[in-house]
């Protein structure tokens, strides 16, 4: 008996015309993605033609259920497409290829339902167009939602693989074995590097919350350290800093990624930096810290820093009898900033006028100042004889 009330274009019901034609049209839709999408021409023929053609199919067939009951199918109904773009995410296939791929199914489908539409087919055709956006706006988010928690769980994995990794190496154990989980191949050597991000203006306005900006910021230092490397690293940064291990890379090229990285951010980036094999991470990584550390207590500006650019520092701050006596040398002066900050000044610049425009004084002050450090300390920062032992004291007064 005929259904008056069934969507007709051509003469035919729709959804009796479409149930007759499926294995045809599943072949057209895939020979339609093989010709349109790169990601499906190089998938296995045997793939193409068992689970892409079923899903196909059982889309076209409940696609051939709304044209029928003229309504949406329910989220349960649709359960297949998650699990088929799950699929695809473990196979490495875009997000954007595999939304697309509906959509060229949809429109192989919607050329055959109209090829043959007459003029008075045109309620039908716009009624059954609406319902098939409608339909679109169904399974798009039931895809996507499928594909990105399949994504989110093999990121999980990979992530936890690499930090099981980067922790064997910090520790010093065996880490062959938990490269091989990672599926990573322990590079010939490794640039140990310790990150000190400075903070974003955004950070500390009154009008963005601080939390937001902070993540924004190690977003950005992340994606431009990635963009950098362009292979897989180890990594546990905050939006403070942190520590990296980046294989096989020079120094000269570090410095450039780190200058790249804080451009990309807006903020100051300073590195310390060991470069050892596998089996020295442990040992370099703690050094790698003080490296930067010591670079940013003296105020060394933004950069790189191996150890031999702080290697004078970076002793007087190892722990010492020696040190606590050069530090103990400038206790006089503990509670009289302006005169530590004026020895520091001065050290660094060793000349007075340079020294008073810094500080934002006249020469004389500078001149009154030097004098009363003598005069507490009794060690005279313009006599060649103390300068050195009254810069390592500052050294050692800074580290303590």
């Amino acid at each position: 008996m005929k259904d008056d009330k069934a969507f007709r274009i051509g003469g035919q019901a729709l959804a009796d015309r479409l149930t007759g034609a499926l294995p045809a049209l599943t072949r057209a839709v895939i020979e339609e993605l093989v010709a349109r999408l790169t990601a499906y021409r190089l998938m296995p023929g045997e793939e193409l033609a068992g689970d892409i053609s079923r899903v196909i199919e059982q889309n076209l067939r409940s696609f051939v259920a709304v044209l029928r009951s003229k309504t949406l199918p329910t989220a349960a109904e649709v359960a297949f497409l998650r699990e088929s773009a799950a699929r695809r995410a473990e196979e490495g296939i875009p997000i954007e290829v595999v939304l697309t791929a509906y959509h060229v199914g949809i429109q192989v489908a919607w050329d055959t339902m109209t090829a043959d539409a007459r003029p008075g087919d045109l309620a039908d055709v716009m009624a059954v167009n609406a319902l098939l956006l409608r339909y679109l706006e169904l399974i798009t988010p039931a895809v996507a939602a499928g594909y990105l928690a399949q994504q989110q769980s093999i990121s999980g994995d990979e992530h936890s693989a690499r930090q099981s990794l980067l922790a064997a190496l910090l520790g010093g154990e065996p880490a062959q074995a938990a490269a091989d989980q990672a599926g990573l191949r322990l590079p010939t050597s490794y640039l140990v590097v310790a990150f000190g991000f400075g903070a974003h203006p955004d950070e500390t306005s009154a009008d963005v919350d601080p939390l937001v900006a902070a993540r924004r910021k190690l977003r950005r230092l992340r994606a431009e350290l990635e963009r950098q490397v362009r292979e897989p690293m180890l990594t546990s940064l905050t939006t403070d800093g942190g520590l990296a291990l980046l294989p096989e890379r020079d120094l000269p090229w570090l410095d450039g990624a780190v200058r790249e990285m804080a451009r990309a951010a807006a903020v100051d980036v300073t590195a310390g930096v060991v470069v050892t094999d596998p089996d020295g991470v442990a040992a370099a990584a703690p050094c790698a810290r003080r490296i930067l550390a010591v670079a940013r207590t003296f105020g060394r500006p933004p950069g790189v820093y191996r150890l031999d650019d702080v290697v004078l520092e970076y002793q007087l701050s190892c722990p010492s009898e020696a040190r606590d006596r050069l530090a103990e040398m400038l206790e006089p002066l503990a509670d009289k900033a302006d005169l530590l900050d004026t020895l520091r000044a001065y050290l660094r610049l060793g000349d007075r006028r340079t020294t008073a425009a810094q500080l934002h004084v006249h020469p004389n002050t500078v001149d009154y100042r030097l004098r009363r450090v003598q005069a507490l300390t009794g060690l005279d920062p313009t006599s060649t004889a103390d300068v050195t032992l009254l810069g390592a004291a500052v050294v050692a007064r800074a580290a303590d």
